[in-house]
């Protein structure tokens, strides 16, 4: 009988990695976790996830390889690091493992579950962008389907508190990682990215705002667009919302908008204001910003998991 579950692993016990764990664990679809990996023995995630029957190990990716249960495992789910993905996506994938990247290695293509999830499902390797670009992509790709993107810019506000020290070391790798899916996935022809950590106390939820500049469609049309798109992403993302209604304005020949670096551009510019609150599984609902990277991360896995499925049907 062909096994409809597919079995998958967690690299990384910190924040990301144990919300994700307990996703998997109180929403199960067609996967089943039964790995985490870390590398500090008494680290809450390991902890919760021993609590729950899942097994464990401290040794890294050396550990997962001894464990048991390694040969079972078809997908993978990094949240460690730039520099430790790199090693462990050789490893992975020299043992016919399916990778999902949390890091912003970006050593597969960049994947938006509603935007071209479906498109990877042959790569070995596919990487979540941000979580700034999991939140505005959409966007800007939902303006893109109806109308032609000559420039985008997107701005994601999280709270300070929900900014760890992998978040602030990359930064800056952020922002081009951000901007250039803007273009790649999203479809604008030039794309921007501005990432703030906001003091505010109590903490603030994650707020994006979008701006497109596009020709070919009226307000209508992209609002249509936008707000379908919207529903999609909502779908594994209950907390993902409009923060106001859709606002355009225009510009013709005699108010060109001039965007410094950019020149001068004539059409619809259309500003998309987003909230994004988390499901508070393991982090707090101010976290939207991680909540959005292991909800699409969980997302993705099952679309990955779905095809592992269908081809050993066919194997069968």
């Amino acid at each position: 009988m062909t096994q409809r579950r597919i079995k998958a692993a967690i690299i990384g016990s910190g924040n990301i990695g144990t919300d994700l764990m307990m996703k998997m664990v109180k929403y199960p679809q067609n996967m089943e976790l039964i790995a985490v990996v870390g590398i500090d023995a008494a680290s809450e995630g390991l902890q919760l996830a021993r609590e729950r029957g899942i097994a464990t190990t401290h040794e890294g990716i050396d550990g997962l390889k001894a464990m048991a249960v390694y040969p079972d495992i078809g997908i993978v789910f990094d949240a460690t690091s730039a520099y430790a993905h790199h090693a462990h996506d050789a490893v992975l994938r020299a043992d016919g493992k399916q990778v999902v990247d949390l890091t912003p290695a970006a050593i597969g293509p960049y994947t938006i579950p509603t935007v071209n999830g479906d498109a990877n499902l042959e790569q070995g390797n596919v990487n979540m962008v941000t979580c700034g670009g999991q939140a505005t992509i959409p966007m800007v790709a939902a303006v893109s389907q109806v109308a032609t993107v000559h420039y985008a810019e997107i701005v994601a506000s999280v709270s300070s508190r929900s900014a760890g020290p992998g978040t602030r070391a990359n930064i800056d790798e952020f922002t081009r990682t951000t901007a250039g899916a803007i273009e790649k996935v999203g479809g604008a022809t030039k794309g921007k990215a501005i990432i703030i950590l906001n003091p505010a106390e109590p903490p603030m939820m994650m707020r994006d705002t979008v701006f497109t500049l596009s020709e070919g469609a009226d307000e209508e049309t992209i609002r249509a667009s936008v707000e379908a798109m919207v529903a999609r992403v909502q779908a594994y993302v209950p907390g993902y919302r409009l923060k106001q209604a859709v606002q355009f304005e225009r510009f013709g020949d005699n108010n060109r908008l001039k965007i410094p670096g950019q020149g001068s551009f004539t059409g619809v510019k259309t500003s998309i204001y987003l909230e994004v609150e988390g499901a508070g599984d393991y982090l707090p609902s101010y976290s939207g910003n991680l909540d959005i990277m292991t909800a699409a991360a969980k997302a993705t896995g099952e679309l990955l998991a779905s095809r592992i499925v269908a081809q050993r049907r066919v194997a069968a």
